[in-house]
C-alpha cells in the first residue's frame, strides 16, 4: 500500500501541493491502481503540471513501463527502485536501502520476499515473482536538541547575549576569560527523534522473512542484540490483511517491540465496506430511499463479514493478543511536537447511519415523503397492465406519452460544423432514418414485454468524465446476465470499489468471477486504469479451480499496458483487438449468411462520412487471433449472445462503440420472442455509424460530457452535448436513452432540457436498470430532480473530512 493511499484523486486536490514523495510496499494493483490516474491528475494541475518522486521496489520498474503506454508525458512520473535485482539469490538485502536521509527525516527500506517452503530457503527465489516483494519502512525523524539551560551557561561565565546563541545551534563559544564551553555543558540531553515503522505483511509466507530482518533487531526491546543504537519505536502501523496479523506468531512478534503503539491498517472486512466521504454515501442513500427499485441498498449497508474470514479464527481464548488500535479514517499520529506525540482521534468523522441520512432528508425536503410511494404506483402499474393483458393472450402495448410524435422524437443529426448529416446518396440522415423506421416503434418492444428480472440488468459503476469526484466515478458499467454471468464495458479506476459499494465485498466477488469478457472503449485513461485490478482478483479468486483466461476486446493500445503489467501480476486473460470484432468479423465468425457485403457493411462504419479518418489505424490491424475469436464465439454462446460487435466512433485513435444483442426466446405460448439489444457508445461525436448501430435498439447508453450550451467545447473535444444524444437514440429509434459520462463541472445531476426526456433517463452512479424497468424509466427522472432542486456547484473539497459507517 502507498502512503498517499488509495483515496479519490479528487477529494485530495488540495493535499497534492504538499505531495513530494510517494512509497510503495508492493507493486501490484491492489496497491498502485490508483498511480495512474495521480500522475495523469498532477500533470493537468497549475500551467506545466507537478511532479511527485515515487519509491518502490525494483519492481516499479514494470509498472513505469506499463504505463508508458498511455501517459503522454513521463517527466511527470520521477520514479526510484531500490533493492536486490529479481536475479539474485538471496531472498532479501541484508541490510537496509536509505531512501532519504536529511535534517529532517532518514526513511530506510527493508525488504521482505516469500518464503513458500520454510525446509528450503533458497526456494524463495524459485517460486516468487515481481509483484511478491514487499517492503518495510523506518522513518527516523532528526533528535530533538536538549532545551538550553541560561543558569549553567552564567555559571560558565558566560553572559546573556548571542553567544547564548550560537550555543544552541550547537556551536562551542569562548567567555571573557578564554574558557571554551561546548553545548552539552549548557544544553539538557537530546530526545531522540520520533519512530515509525511501516510494515506490509501480505501473507503469512513473508511472515518467516519479516521475522528474521537483522534491520529491524535494533528497534526490538527484548533483542539479546541490545546495544547502544538500540532504538525505541513509537508507532508501528501494519497493513497486512488480518489473516496474517492475528495469527500467534505475528502477535508475539509484536510484543517484542515493548509499548509501542501498534496501528492496525489492513484490509479489515469492517474497513473495506465503509463509505470513505459522507457526501457520496448521503447521494446513494438519498437515491435508495427515493427509488429502491433503480437504487437498491448499497453493499456497505450493513457490514458483514467477507470473503468467508472469521477475524478471530486465529485467536485462542488462552492467547493474549498484542494490544494496538484499529485505523479510522483520518485518524493521525502526532510525531510534532513532541509534547503532543501520539494518537490523536479529533478529526475522526462522526459516524452517521441510513436512517439518520433519511431523517436528515425528510426534514430538509419534507414532501419528498410521499415521492417513494408515488414512484411505486409507477412499477405497480406496469404491473397490473400486463396481468390483465395477460388472459386475453396478447402483448401489453404501453404507448407513450402523446406530444411524441414524428416531429418531435426525431431531431436532427448535425455534424461537427452544424451542418445536417447527410449518407452517401446525399440524402438527410433525419429522412433516412425517418424511412427506415419500422412502424410501432413507440410501442414497447417484444423483449421488454416478455422480460423477467433476471434476463439483463444495467449497473452503472461510473457516470463522470475525466476523473473521479465525489460523486460520480469515472466509466464503467456492469451488464448482469444472472446465471449467464456477466461483462463489463469499460473499466475506470475505481470499478472494483464500486461493485462492492453495490454488492459488497462478497457479491462484487461473486460479480468478478462470473465474469464473461470486459469490453474497452478506447486508450484513455479514465476508460480502462481499473482493468488491471479486476483481472488480478478474479486470478486470484479462482486460483486453483479451472477456469479459461477471460476475454478482453480493447483497442491494440490497450495491449502494451497488459502486457508490460502482466509482469508484475498474473492477470489470466486473453485479448482481442476491436478491430477483429467489427460486425462483418464477427458475422463472419458466427456463419451469418449476412444481407450486406462485408464492404458495403465497412463502409458504413469506418469510412461512414462524418467519420474522422484519425478513428482508425491506417496500418493494417494485426493478423486474426483465431483463438481468441473462438474464445468470443464461446463467449456469446454462455452468456445467451446473438452477437457482439464493435462500431468505430468519432474520438479519438481507435475509439469504439459496442452492441449488444441477446438470443431470441419463445414464450410460453411458442411464439419467438425477439432478444434485447443494447448499445453503448463510449466516447463520440454523434456520427452516422452510432446512429446505423443502434438501429431499434431497447436501450442506448450514450455519452452527454456536455451541456447543449457548451456545443463547441463538445466539438473540441470529440464529445456529445445532452440534446446530440438524446438526438442519436431517436434518430435511432432506440426504446431507451440513458445519458452517461458528465462532466465534473455537474457533481450531482447535468443541465438538461426537460422536453427531450420523455424516454431518456439520466444515470447515476450504483444505479442498476433491469430490462423489465425500462417502461417507467422515464417517468422517474422528475421526482429525482426533486432532490437536486436546490443543488449548486460545489468545490469538491466541502467535505473530504466527512465519512459515514
Amino acid at each position: 500500500m502507498s502512503w498517499y493511499g488509495q483515496c479519490k484523486l479528487v477529494t485530495c486536490y488540495i493535499l497534492l501541493y504538499q505531495i513530494d514523495h510517494i512509497f510503495f510496499t508492493r507493486v501490484c494493483s491492489e496497491t498502485a491502481g490508483g498511480l495512474p490516474g495521480l500522475v495523469l491528475t498532477l500533470a493537468g494541475m497549475g500551467d506545466e503540471g507537478m511532479s511527485v518522486n515515487i519509491w518502490g521496489p525494483s519492481d516499479l520498474d514494470f509498472l513505469a513501463g506499463a504505463m508508458k503506454s498511455f501517459i503522454p508525458n513521463r517527466a511527470m512520473l520521477h520514479t526510484h527502485s531500490f533493492g536486490v535485482e529479481h536475479s539474485a539469490s538471496s531472498s532479501q538485502s541484508t541490510e537496509a536501502t536509505v531512501t532519504i536521509d536529511d535534517e529532517v527525516v532518514r526513511i530506510s527500506a527493508m525488504f521482505v520476499k516469500p518464503r513458500y517452503n520454510n525446509e528450503a530457503r533458497n526456494s524463495t527465489d524459485i517460486n516468487s515473482k515481481p509483484g511478491d516483494t514487499a517492503i518495510v519502512y523506518s522513518c527516523e525523524l532528526a533528535e530533538i536538541k536538549g532545551k538550553f539551560d541560561p543558569g549553567k551557561a552564567q555559571a560558565l561565565g558566560l553572559e546573556r547575549g548571542p553567544k547564548y546563541r550560537e550555543l544552541q545551534l550547537g556551536n562551542s563559544v569562548k567567555t571573557v576569560a578564554g574558557r571554551m564551553v561546548h553545548p552539552s555543558e549548557v544544553l539538557d540531553p537530546p530526545i531522540p527523534g520520533p519512530i515509525v515503522l511501516l510494515v506490509d505483511c501480505p501473507t503469512q509466507y513473508h511472515m518467516h522473512e519479516l521475522f528474521l530482518l537483522q534491520s529491524l533487531s535494533r528497534f526490538y526491546e527484548d533483542s539479546s542484540c541490545q546495544t547502544e543504537n538500540a532504538k525505541k519505536v513509537n508507532c508501528i502501523i501494519h497493513l497486512g490483511p488480518s489473516s496474517v496479523t492475528n495469527t500467534v506468531d505475528y502477535q508475539n512478534w509484536m510484543k517484542s517491540f515493548g509499548t509501542t503503539q501498534h496501528i492496525m491498517a489492513g484490509h479489515e472486512n469492517k474497513n473495506m465496506e465503509v463509505p470513505i466521504l459522507k457526501g457520496s454515501a448521503r447521494i446513494s442513500s438519498r437515491l435508495n430511499f427515493v427509488c429502491p427499485q433503480l437504487f437498491p441498498s448499497s453493499g456497505f449497508w450493513p457490514v458483514e463479514p467477507a470473503n468467508g474470514i472469521d477475524l478471530e479464527k486465529n485467536k485462542s481464548t488462552s492467547f493474549q493478543a498484542c494490544e494496538s488500535v484499529a485505523a479510522a479514517n483520518l485518524l493521525k499520529f502526532r510525531l510534532r511536537p513532541y509534547a503532543q506525540l501520539g494518537l490523536d482521534r479529533a478529526s475522526i468523522p462522526s459516524l452517521f447511519s441510513y436512517e439518520e441520512i433519511v431523517d436528515e432528508l425528510i426534514s430538509e425536503i419534507p414532501e419528498i415523503k410521499e415521492v417513494p410511494e408515488q414512484i411505486s404506483k409507477f412499477w405497480q402499474s406496469s404491473v397490473d397492465q400486463k396481468n390483465a393483458l395477460a388472459p386475453a393472450g396478447k402483448h401489453m402495448l404501453m404507448v407513450e406519452e402523446p406530444w411524441i410524435s414524428k416531429d418531435s422524437c426525431l431531431p436532427d443529426i448535425l455534424d461537427e460544423q452544424g451542418n445536417l448529416a447527410k449518407f452517401q446518396d446525399d440524402s438527410s440522415l433525419r429522412e433516412s432514418v425517418w424511412r427506415k423506421r419500422p412502424k410501432g416503434n413507440s410501442e414497447t418492444p417484444c423483449c421488454v414485454e416478455n422480460a423477467t428480472r433476471e434476463d439483463m440488468e444495467i449497473t452503472f459503476l461510473g457516470t463522470g468524465s475525466s476523473q473521479p469526484s465525489k460523486y460520480r466515478n469515472v466509466s464503467s458499467i456492469y451488464i448482469n446476465l444472472f446465471a449467464r454471468g456477466g461483462m463489463l464495458l469499460d473499466c475506470g479506476e475505481g470499478t472494483l470499489g464500486q461493485l462492492k459499494r453495490r454488492f459488497g465485498v462478497s457479491g462484487a466477488d461473486e460479480a468478478v468471477k462470473n465474469l464473461r469478457c470486459i469490453w474497452i472503449s478506447h486508450i484513455h485513461a479514465d476508460h480502462h486504469t481499473g482493468l488491471a485490478r479486476v483481472l488480478a482478483l478474479r486470478s486470484k479468486l479462482l486460483n486453483g479451480v479451472p477456469h479459461k483466461p477471460l476475454l478482453v476486446i480493447g483497442p491494440k493500445q490497450l495491449l502494451r499496458f497488459l502486457n508490460a503489467y502482466s509482469t508484475l501480476e498474473d492477470l489470466d486473460m486473453q485479448f482481442l483487438d476491436c478491430r477483429q470484432t467489427l460486425k462483418p468479423s464477427v458475422e463472419e465468425l458466427l456463419g451469418d449468411n449476412a444481407t450486406e457485403s462485408a464492404t458495403t457493411q465497412l463502409e458504413n462504419t469506418m469510412f461512414a462520412p462524418g467519420s474522422r479518418m484519425e478513428n482508425y489505424n491506417k496500418k493494417p490491424s494485426s493478423p486474426k487471433d483465431t483463438t481468441a475469436l473462438a474464445n468470443l464465439k464461446e463467449v456469446l454462446h454462455e452468456s445467451g449472445l446473438e452477437i457482439l460487435y464493435s462500431v468505430p466512433v468519432v474520438h479519438c485513435a481507435q475509439a469504439f462503440g459496442v452492441v449488444l444483442r441477446a438470443k431470441e426466446k419463445v414464450s410460453s405460448a411458442g411464439k419467438a420472442i425477439p432478444g434485447w439489444k443494447v448499445v453503448y457508445s463510449g466516447d463520440t461525436r454523434p456520427c452516422p455509424a452510432l446512429v446505423d448501430a443502434s438501429r431499434d435498439a431497447t436501450v442506448l447508453i450514450h455519452e452527454a460530457t456536455f451541456e447543449d450550451s457548451m456545443k463547441d467545447e463538445a466539438i473540441a473535444r470529440n464529445h456529445s452535448t445532452t440534446k446530440e444524444a438524446i438526438a442519436v437514440g431517436t434518430s435511432a429509434g432506440a426504446y431507451r436513452i440513458i445519458l452517461t459520462h458528465f462532466s465534473q463541472r455537474y457533481p450531482k445531476i447535468p443541465v438538461f432540457d426537460e422536453e427531450d426526456m420523455h424516454k431518456t433517463c439520466i444515470a447515476f452512479d450504483l444505479m442498476s436498470v433491469n430490462l423489465a424497468d425500462l417502461p417507467v424509466l422515464p417517468k422517474v427522472l422528475p421526482h429525482l430532480k426533486l432532490l437536486f432542486k436546490d443543488e449548486m456547484v460545489v468545490e469538491e473539497s466541502d467535505e473530504v473530512l466527512e465519512a459515514v459507517v
